[in-house]
């Protein structure tokens, strides 16, 4: 009887993904069912259910990754403190799949774009005086998502795959278990909020999407981004409260001071188009950013670059930025005159924030450095890291080491790599001029595991890609073929500046970072700098 309601239970989820992919289950190149491990590539008559991806029972407990934390803490406590400082502010930027190869790809283009080989250049967080590695993986991920990922690190805790701000408890899709309030989890931005510090978010893909809603949002599916998208698999948007209504309606994200992104689709009603002339995404007709408007006296919705910079911060109360329909452009792509740069956004943000005597969060992303390797595009996802470097190195401007301590991060890696042993200063998006394959053939000195495109010819020899190659839009070579990039296991690197950033080094679990940044500003439930004192 057991044995065939679990087989119930496997064939009921199996369907929600098959309903949700049919419904367009991802955002471009998140696929559930390929995040879930229940992608159908099976023999033709092989009539079995995917494996569930397993989850260690004692990784369910919260308790379990505050306890790791705290002892990680701990060791590093025992170590000689060269720094005694609070931080009154905090600040994470995150970059959305920012390897280490990426990193240093970017640094090298960097130099190259300077005038220099490329390979002495440095990027602005490169500078930072801590440096540390992050272990990425969540508790039923090898390879983890965005939204396991954010929850570690905003959240302190690590969950499973495509799941956040709720424990490893919850099961994907499912609405009762993250209703319970045992797997419900607290985020860095409320304990800010708590300690009456000033909140905010920014990011250039959507408010609602799996990094910045690691700040404010409890779900089963990452992929619950409206009412409309809870409906499409199978749940009850009045009984799991979607990501965009919880942004505008529930602590802290009701609280937050600034909002700033793109994804203005998910607030509105279909019945209405929204600023940038696309129909809104809600079934429940609620328009969300009115919502919002009528309980924040003095706040400010803005959907533009003129309207974002001509914008007196004092005056105003608090902001929403929703500069796309949905995801924001490309750097490369986007109409300067129309989209704000991550920089300017940060600008706003951190001026915006710093009226708050008592200091501030700010969560930050790059979020797009993802989407330019998930197409393979090495261009565009390294351009986008020289608009996040740019954007740290403003902020660490603005702000003073003394009291504001900047975290840089990934949330995970990609399968990019640098390699065939290229002379110094070859041009990083072209071809490696000093080797070539067994038919004589020159490649790309980038390259990644998986991806739409292989460059081999009918005999399955590797295409000369010299009249191709060398435009920011190419798309790079890979060996598996899949329809779009994946991401990697691998650790993402840590870069600290400011009070108490000598915490930030060795090797450490991602889901430490939130606790870390809450000791140093006395902020949270677990262990304060100020209690040491």
């Amino acid at each position: 009887m057991l044995k065939m309601s679990c087989l119930k239970h496997q064939l009921i989820l199996l369907v929600l993904v098959l309903v949700g992919v049919a419904l367009g289950a991802h955002d471009g190149v998140h696929h559930v069912e390929e995040l879930t491990g229940k992608r159908f590539i099976q023999a033709r008559f092989d009539t079995g259910i995917a494996t569930e991806k397993y989850t260690p029972p004692e990784e369910k407990n919260p308790q379990f990754w505050y306890d790791l934390a705290y002892e990680e803490l701990g060791r590093k406590l025992k170590l000689p403190q060269p720094n005694g400082k609070k931080a009154k502010n905090l600040i994470m930027f995150l970059g959305d799949g920012m390897s280490l190869s990426t990193v240093a790809a970017a640094r090298i283009l960097k130099g190259q774009k300077a005038g220099g080989t490329g390979e002495e250049a440095s990027l602005s967080f490169e500078q930072f005086p801590h440096t540390g590695l992050s272990r990425t993986y969540c508790s039923n991920a090898q390879v983890p998502d965005s939204a396991c990922t954010a929850t570690a690190y905003l959240c302190g805790v690590k969950t499973n795959i495509i799941e956040i701000g709720v424990s490893a408890a919850v099961t994907f899709n499912n609405c009762t278990e993250s209703q319970n309030p045992d797997n419900r989890l607290t985020s860095i931005a409320e304990w800010a909020q708590n300690a009456g510090k000033s909140t905010g978010i920014v990011t250039t893909t959507t408010l609602t999407h799996a990094s910045p809603s690691g700040a404010y949002a409890k779900t089963a599916n990452r992929m619950w981004e409206c009412d409309t998208d809870v409906e499409s698999y199978g749940v009850d948007p009045k009984e799991c409260v979607d990501m965009a209504t919880q942004l505008v309606t529930q602590v802290p994200g009701r609280n937050f001071e600034v909002m700033l992104g793109g994804g203005m689709g998910k607030f509105l009603p279909k019945s209405i188009k929204d600023s940038h002339g696309n129909p809104g995404e809600r079934s429940d007709g609620v328009n969300l950013l009115s919502r919002w408007q009528a309980k924040h006296d003095g706040g400010v919705l803005v959907t533009n670059r003129k309207q974002l910079l001509s914008m007196n911060v004092s005056a105003v109360s608090s902001i929403v930025g929703l500069f796309q329909s949905s995801l924001m452009d490309f750097h490369l792509e986007a109409d300067a005159s129309y989209q704000p740069t991550l920089s300017e956004l940060t600008e706003v943000t951190i001026k915006k924030l710093s009226q708050n005597k008592n200091g501030y969060f700010a969560f930050i992303e790059g979020g797009l450095i993802d989407y330019g390797n998930h197409y393979t595009k090495a261009g565009y996802a390294l351009d986008e890291v020289l608009e996040f470097e740019k954007a740290i190195k403003l902020a660490r401007d603005l702000t003073s080491i003394e009291d504001t301590l900047i975290i840089v991060t990934s949330d995970h890696g990609h399968t990019l790599s640098i390699s065939g042993y290229p002379g110094r200063g070859t041009p990083i998006l072209g071809l490696n001029q000093h080797d070539a394959d067994v038919n004589g053939i020159k490649y790309s000195t980038l390259n990644y595991a998986a991806g739409p495109k292989n460059y081999l010819d009918a005999n399955g020899k590797r295409m000369d890609m010299t009249q191709e190659i060398g435009g920011s839009d190419f798309v790079f070579p890979s060996y598996i073929t899949k329809d779009q990039g994946v991401h990697s296991g691998d650790d993402v690197g840590i870069f600290a500046s400011g009070p108490q950033s000598h915490l930030f080094t060795g090797v450490m679990q991602q889901s430490t970072i939130p606790h870390l940044m809450a000791y140093a500003a006395c902020i949270g439930k677990g262990p304060k700098l100020c209690d040491a004192k």
